[in-house]
């Protein structure tokens, strides 16, 4: 439309990428919704991660038949990956992971900064009426000016009507056991 003319200016929402969650592959899902590609991570690459951080780990446990699915960092079967897969696949791709002191609110978290990349939670999830307890990833990312809840649990991507809807939300994942984590670009790529 011409703007001259006084003429309303269309508005073009940016396209999101978005996977869905299968099995317990949340990280990978929630990783590659935080880098906005298709297969910027793969299961291999983390299962990978995952393997040589239980080799350089000193204090491994002890084998038993159920170590051949049941590893430190993983479920080999199903995902379930834990923060140190996180944290090494994320500063493999040269960002820094910094673990938001949860006694400081989301407010505290400088939503504008240029070294901020985006924001990986880990939720709390009961199943099958609280018979089952386990841990959920997901990303919040700022995309052209506005924040998205990419949890591959919902069918869409969740638009934040506003910085304080966002806070708010973070502050209730924390109030619920929930874990912040700041994935942040390295200075040396700014």
């Amino acid at each position: 439309m011409d703007l001259a003319e006084g003429k309303d200016e269309v508005q073009v929402q940016p396209q999101i990428y978005h996977e869905r969650q299968k099995l317990q592959f949340c990280l990978l899902h929630a990783l590659n919704n935080l880098f906005q590609e298709n297969d910027s991570f793969s299961r291999v690459e983390l299962n990978n991660i995952a393997e040589k951080l239980e080799i350089d780990d000193p204090n491994k446990q002890k084998w038993s038949p159920l170590s051949v699915i049941f590893k430190p960092h993983y479920n080999k079967v199903s995902g379930n990956y834990d923060v140190n897969v996180l944290m090494a696949t994320l500063e493999s791709r040269k960002k820094k992971v910094v673990w938001h002191d949860r006694r400081n609110g989301a407010s505290s978290i400088d939503l504008d900064g240029e070294s901020l990349m985006g924001i990986m939670l880990n939720t709390s999830v009961k199943k099958y009426r609280g018979l089952w307890n386990g841990r959920h990833w997901l990303a919040l990312r700022n995309i052209d000016g506005l924040w998205y809840n990419l949890d591959s649990h919902l069918t869409a991507p969740l638009c934040f009507e506003d910085k304080q809807q966002l806070v708010s939300f973070v502050d209730d994942i924390v109030s619920q056991g929930g874990e912040v984590f700041l994935v942040l670009h390295d200075k040396l790529q700014l």
